[in-house]
């Protein structure tokens, strides 16, 4: 088996298989022992689980879910690496990697089809420059999971973490909150990376709620007070959903009033429960 947290050995493979780390998909490899074992356990990785991966890369992360999980599963974009990988997985047989876009993938068939249906958790290390798009298109996708773990940029995983309500906060949190209970693991240094970015990174797990934090009448419609609102955070909210809901101003402070809600606080004060009783509030009164 390949220590792939060696610097020298990560040089070797991709020399090998003549690959060359491609900036545009925000490739760093990992070379840090400790940081994937702990993402692989706090992850929730074990006999009965099965196990979701995104982007593989040279598969340091997919070495420590096979040794755990049931079966892993890892999505990878870039077709060099799959030598890579056939090369670096060769000893498990409870592996199996797709060369796929994520993001057009049928992540619901792969639960039904290879993990049988069986408890899945999503383990992965997220090209940066992707991660909110990732992290929501599991959330919104409502797939079968017990829990999201992804490494992210640092100030990412404070934002996504963030509860509704505090400094952080902004509409992917409330998105998050609404779906997950997010939780920020572990910090990791950028020295733990090959090349080093300019970053430090984070670990976070995005607990699967049961049932959504909040219900309203319309799901749809909750989404859109909440980005309306931080559309324009330094706009007071009756303005910042004026305009981006594109209502008269009078009706925004009025159907916020009556929730009990200042029309002139910012949106980034207000918690998932402040926007669901507007969004219904709005609703009610045919305002939208």
């Amino acid at each position: 088996m390949y220590e792939l947290s060696n610097p020298a050995v990560v040089k070797s493979l991709l020399a090998k298989h003549e690959a060359t780390l491609l900036k545009s998909l925000g490739q760093n490899f990992l070379i840090n022992p400790s940081v994937c074992p702990r993402m692989a356990e706090m992850g929730g990785a074990a006999r009965d689980v099965c196990a979701l991966e995104i982007g593989p890369g040279l598969g340091v992360l997919t070495v420590e879910l096979a040794q755990r999980a049931k079966k892993v599963v890892a999505v990878e974009l870039d077709s060099r690496l799959l030598p890579v990988l056939d090369d670096t997985l060769k000893d498990f047989d409870n592996v199996r990697v797709i060369n796929a876009d994520v993001m057009k993938t049928d992540l619901a068939a792969i639960i039904r089809d290879d993990f049988d249906g069986g408890e899945t958790v999503v383990c992965a290390n997220l090209p940066y420059y992707i991660t909110s798009p990732i992290v929501m298109y599991l959330l919104e996708s409502r797939l079968p999971l017990k829990s999201v773990t992804v490494m992210v940029q640092k100030e990412a995983a404070r934002r996504l973490c963030a509860k509704p309500g505090e400094k952080d906060a902004g509409s992917v949190s409330c998105a998050v909150s609404y779906y997950s209970q997010p939780h920020v693991l572990f910090d990791v240094s950028a020295g733990s990376f090959l090349p080093r970015p300019n970053v430090d990174s984070s670990v976070i797990r995005l607990d699967i709620r049961k049932e959504p934090a909040v219900h309203v009448v319309d799901e749809a419609l909750l989404f859109r007070v909440v980005h309306a609102a931080f559309g324009q955070r330094r706009k007071t909210l009756s303005n910042a959903l004026c305009a981006g809901l594109v209502i008269p101003k009078e009706s925004a402070a009025n159907a916020i009033e009556s929730t009990g809600i200042s029309p002139t606080v910012r949106g980034e004060r207000l918690t998932l429960e402040d926007f669901a009783k507007i969004a219904d509030t709005l609703r009610a009164q045919s305002i939208c």
